[in-house]
């Protein structure tokens, strides 16, 4: 039987909700992508052109350090990868923790949450972040992440 893992980033506890209830129906392991320094009200403040989160999405290159390890991500088949969408993308932090292992021949599936985003710009740039993985199709769970993550697994 294939070992699963749920690793997420979540700025407010949207995503963590959706991350939980995702490992709990499918028995996976959890893992948080939490940052080595946390995020504050004001570094969340999207219109605030020097807040954190817009300068480190107006730099693509920007990889915010996360705070702890994966232990044996060789022992992981499958990785579900959860975040808010950030500018019609997953965060910088994702990107640091898929540059961060070799996912090659891992499935991986991403899910996400947002207020009016599509996922559809995070998968085409995860994929080129992680292009040895098997990539499956992902999807927004702000409701029914349960009942989705399930057929994501089986089919």
């Amino acid at each position: 039987m294939s070992k699963t893992l749920v690793a997420y980033f979540s700025a407010s506890g949207v995503t963590a909700r959706a991350a939980k209830e995702i490992a709990d129906a499918v028995g996976a392991d959890l893992y948080e992508i939490a940052p080595a320094q946390l995020y504050t009200a004001a570094d969340l403040d999207w219109t605030d052109k020097k807040s954190r989160s817009t300068v480190e999405m107006n730099d693509p290159g920007c990889r915010p350090e996360i705070a702890g390890t994966v232990g044996d991500m060789d022992r992981y088949d499958t990785v579900f990868v959860g975040f808010p969408v950030w500018w019609y993308v997953e965060p910088r932090i994702v990107d640091t923790f898929l540059e961060s292992y070799d996912f090659t021949g891992k499935t991986m599936i991403p899910f996400a949450t947002s207020g009016g985003s599509g996922i559809g710009g995070a998968q085409k740039s995860m994929k080129e972040h992680c292009p040895g993985a098997v990539w499956k199709e992902g999807r927004l769970v702000n409701s029914g992440a349960a009942a989705w993550a399930k057929q994501a697994v089986e089919g």
